[in-house]
């Protein structure tokens, strides 16, 4: 499984906002309208860096992509565990793990970001999503 480097948003704009964008693409400013979004949230996210560095320590977050692989989850099972996953970026449970063994293993999932798993899995934790 190949994972994604990039998670796809969508943003509503009003039309001035939106004809200022353009009129920056077309000034050769920004190569396209996602250019002139990826720099602005680059721009907050700097703006904002300490905060949220202080806010990742404060909640214990893993950074980053964090795999959960079946081998990983049947360890856990066989320690008769739990994980309490805490991750900001991508958490990917891979597309082997059935539902009940992630049910029976994850306690809690916390992810600011992306999580990637099975709709199965997700079902099955949809009560332990936070």
């Amino acid at each position: 499984m190949k994972t994604p480097d990039s998670e796809k948003l969508t943003v509503n704009l009003g039309f001035v906002d939106l004809g200022r964008i353009d009129l920056l693409v077309r000034d050769g400013f920004y190569s396209n309208r996602s250019d002139f979004i990826r720099t602005a949230i680059r721009n907050q996210l700097t703006t904002h860096a300490e905060v949220a560095t202080q806010a990742t320590t404060r909640l214990s977050l893993e950074l980053g992509l964090r795999t959960y692989t079946r081998a990983d989850l049947e360890a856990v099972a066989k320690a008769k565990e739990q994980l309490e996953i805490r991750v900001l970026g991508l958490a990917v449970i891979a597309d082997d793990v059935p539902a009940a063994l992630a049910r029976s293993t994850i306690a809690s999932i916390t992810v600011l970001g992306a999580l990637h798993a099975s709709g199965e899995v997700k079902a099955a934790l949809a009560d332990r999503l936070s």
